[in-house]
């Protein structure tokens, strides 16, 4: 076995890689060339290709897997990074919890040799996105703003009168008020829809009919009186 401070040999390294093809993760302990996490120790789960990579050794440490280079890690000793055990709990009396082996989370490592700070920074990024993108989501299921209430105009001809209303939802808008006819004629004119205008063009007709007569009636009555004016003026 290699010493913790000189890495793996290319033997060892060999040894590591028929371990993993058997199924098994060996044990290593980190050198001084991995920086601060010296001494702690992690499990090879895959090798990678060198010619890639310097950094082809994967180690999962804590709940990590990052890359290290054969000179950052040492085939660890037997024993190494076994738990220790938890001492009963006494009667009546509240157990203090006793720590196993810490799991240790790369958040943030000052002055870490060659790619550490990178994986680090990788990390911390990526958490940040997605503390940002949760208001996102929120800002989806914001409510949708209510549509307004329909808007009805009614043109309404009765009693000889054309009168125009309006209305939104349940509320008046406005009461039915008198237009002429020539502008109700308009109006009509802007709905294309058969039997409309010839039924527009009927009540007008008999109003005019009707208005005719009106006046016919007057000029008779307007006769008789100049007539007997001008009896009356003969007769002073």
């Amino acid at each position: 076995m290699g010493a913790a401070g000189q890495g793996l040999s290319a033997d060892e390294v060999q040894g590591i890689r028929e371990a993993l093809a058997a199924g098994r993760k060996p044990k290593v302990v980190f050198t001084a060339a991995a920086g601060q996490i010296a001494g702690q120790v992690g499990q090879v789960v895959e090798l990678t290709d060198p010619a890639v990579s310097d950094e082809f050794v994967v180690v999962r440490f804590g709940r990590d897997e990052l890359p290290f280079s054969p000179a950052d890690v040492a085939v660890a000793p037997r024993g190494a990074g076994r738990r220790v055990a938890e001492p009963k709990p006494e009667a009546e009396v509240e157990p203090e919890p006793v720590a196993a082996e810490p799991e240790f989370v790369l958040e943030r490592v000052p002055e870490q040799s060659r790619g550490d700070e990178s994986r680090v920074e990788s990390r911390e990024e990526s958490k940040v996105d997605a503390v940002e993108a949760k208001p996102a989501k929120r800002a989806v299921k914001a409510a949708k703003p209510k549509a307004p209430a329909g808007l009805t105009v009614t043109l309404q001809y009765a009693d000889g009168e054309w009168t125009v209303a309006a209305q939104q939802g349940s509320k008046s808008l406005a009461k039915p008020y008198v237009v002429k006819p020539a502008e109700a004629l308009r109006m009509v004119a802007l709905v294309d829809v058969p039997g409309v205008q010839e039924a527009v063009e009927q009540i007008l007709s008999a109003e005019r009919a009707e208005a005719e007569q009106q006046a016919e009636k007057l000029r008779a009555e307007l006769a008789e009186i100049e007539a007997r004016l001008a009896e009356l003026r003969e007769a002073g």
